[in-house]
């Protein structure tokens, strides 16, 4: 099938970038054909994130969303900002001693997955066309190297490798310019950045894993557009990252921990850190006597601007997570990752409508994207992440709070941190096993029935989508030198050594029907053995108003 433009991903940054296309065609009178792709069962399913959003992209792209509708209907009406001592204290940090990018003034509290679907009923009727359940499988090269477009992935193959009744062959679709938006970690977006050495100049890329749960409290606790972000305790050995709690409407608060991907202790697992944390008083204060309704979670691109690879080869571009431009001074991608799409979209319709029939690269990209509040923004938070990174929370946070109050983020002098996430784990031998208090089915629960929670599912006859290089890597390096901590920095329970019911003997067993999508085993395994690539489409969580 051919098309103007292909889009791999129905996130904020594609969706944003198919209505920019539109929204120009429709006012140059110009015919045009954009097609998104969506691996997941349909728009939102795989969306995950806080969210606190700030509407400037959104301002731009429809100045009518509140008369649209647009689901921003919580705004936010307070900031605490807490540091956990312990598993009881705390300290409130206050208001004046916050960077100003962590302040939520004007910013609205969402479901990240109802505001795409809303973005994908704006892109149809301007005249987009969305497959949901179509994962993008491989990238299609022109004979002179240049993207031609993408094929999707095989129906019905079984693990065996034999076509099944309900077999579909995957299909081409050409493009004079492809835009790869698949969030996170994107493995299209991986191979590209690869293959074009995009980030041969800059820093390496950084991230972390964010889980979520989201509760129906009782109602004579709610505060809608309460806004709590935290940080210390349970994280310890240099471990950091922080916790957020967002009151929404309806009676719903969103709960969730985000850990830094760098930390050093094999025996950490964010999932269980999280668990314990929401013992803590802050936390428990409003989830005591409440339900969980689901459960999800996801890396986060949060390298920053010196991360940043090059976005544009010939006949494409990378956009919004899968390319880094989270803002993690603000804690927020959305935006940004709405304005990267933005960019993209006026960039490809000005070579279209110069008469280029791609193959070519986006040149004009670059200097769009330079004269934008995108760069600024980005760049001004460039020595967030590195500061917190080489000094810890209450160093790295005071730098952090001259940098942004006292400089406006432009401090002379640029920190980088240009040691790789999975390089910084440590051997097991130099710490002791971390023993978690087991879950009281209360406020703290098990993996299995977290992941019952996200409505995940994988047709179970088909082939594993998690590959290893080498088979022989998890039980020969990876378990006596790091305790194979595939088992614990997975949130889902995907990764087990076990023993084998018929020889006795230690084997590496992957559960790939648990599999979230997070893509934190592709990030953080130290040997860099285990690949990510996406399995049938329609496959993975469903995530309900997350």
């Amino acid at each position: 099938m051919e098309f103007d433009v292909v889009i791999v991903g129905a996130g904020p940054a594609g969706l944003s970038a198919a209505c920019r296309l539109m929204q120009q065609a429709n006012t140059a009178e110009r015919e045009l054909s954009v097609c998104v792709v969506e691996k997941g069962s349909e728009v939102g399913a795989h969306i995950l994130s806080g969210a606190v959003i700030e509407s400037r992209a959104l301002d731009e792209l429809f100045p009518d969303w509140k008369e649209r509708g647009a689901p921003l209907n919580t705004p936010v009406t307070e900031d605490q900002i807490f540091l956990l001592k312990n598993e009881a204290a705390a300290q409130q940090v206050p208001n004046f001693l916050v960077p100003k990018t962590m302040h939520n003034q004007g910013n609205y509290i969402v479901s990240l997955g109802n505001l795409c679907r809303w973005l994908a009923e704006q892109a149809e009727q301007l005249g987009v066309e969305i497959f949901p359940g179509f994962a993008a499988a491989e990238v299609l090269y022109q004979e002179d190297g240049s993207v031609k477009g993408i094929v999707t992935g095989d129906m019905g193959i079984s693990e065996s490798g034999e076509q099944k009744d309900s077999y579909m062959p995957g299909m081409e679709l050409h493009a004079k310019y492809t835009i790869f938006s698949e969030g996170c970690r994107g493995h299209l977006g991986k191979e590209l950045i690869e293959h074009f050495d995009l980030a041969a100049d800059a820093d390496a890329q950084h991230y972390g894993i964010g889980i979520k749960e989201l509760w129906d409290i009782e109602p004579e606790k709610h505060k809608p557009g309460l806004v709590i972000h935290g940080s210390g305790w349970p994280l310890s050995d240099g471990a950091s990252g922080g916790f957020f709690l967002y009151h929404t409407e309806n009676n719903q608060v969103v709960v969730g921990l985000i850990v830094d991907l760098n930390y050093a202790n094999p025996y950490l697992s964010p999932f269980d850190e999280f668990q314990r944390m929401k013992h803590h008083p802050i936390l428990k204060q409003y989830l005591d006597g409440a339900k969980r309704v689901s459960y999800g979670a996801r890396a986060i691109t949060k390298g920053g601007f010196n991360a940043l690879p090059k976005m544009t080869f010939p006949g494409g571009i990378v956009t919004g997570c899968n390319a880094g431009t989270l803002n993690f001074s603000k804690i927020k991608g959305t935006h940004t990752a709405m304005k990267s799409g933005m960019l993209a979209a006026e960039a490809i319709f000005a070579a279209v409508e110069s008469g280029c029939e791609g193959r070519t690269e986006l040149a004009a990209y670059q200097a769009l994207f330079e004269n934008s509040w995108l760069y600024d923004e980005l760049f001004r938070s460039r020595n967030f992440g590195p500061a917190l990174h080489k000094f810890g929370p209450i160093l790295g946070g005071a730098f952090n709070f001259l940098d942004q109050n006292l400089f406006g983020g432009r401090i002379p002098l640029t920190l980088h941190d240009d040691k790789e996430d999975y390089a910084q784990l440590r051997p097991a031998s130099e710490y002791q096993p971390t023993d978690y208090p087991k879950p009281d089915g209360k406020l703290s629960f098990d993996k299995l029935s977290s992941v019952f929670l996200s409505n995940t599912n994988h047709e179970e006859d088909q082939r594993c989508h998690l590959k290893l290089r080498d088979s022989w890597v998890p039980l020969n390096k990876n378990l006596p030198l790091y305790a194979e901590p595939a088992q614990l920095y997975c949130p889902a329970g995907v990764y087990e050594i076990v023993d084998d019911e018929v020889t006795g003997a230690q084997r590496f067993q992957i559960n790939s029907q648990n599999c979230l999508h997070c893509k934190t085993c592709d990030i953080k395994d130290p040997a860099q053995n285990i690949r990510w690539v996406v399995p049938e489409g329609m496959g993975g969580p469903n995530y309900p108003n997350m």
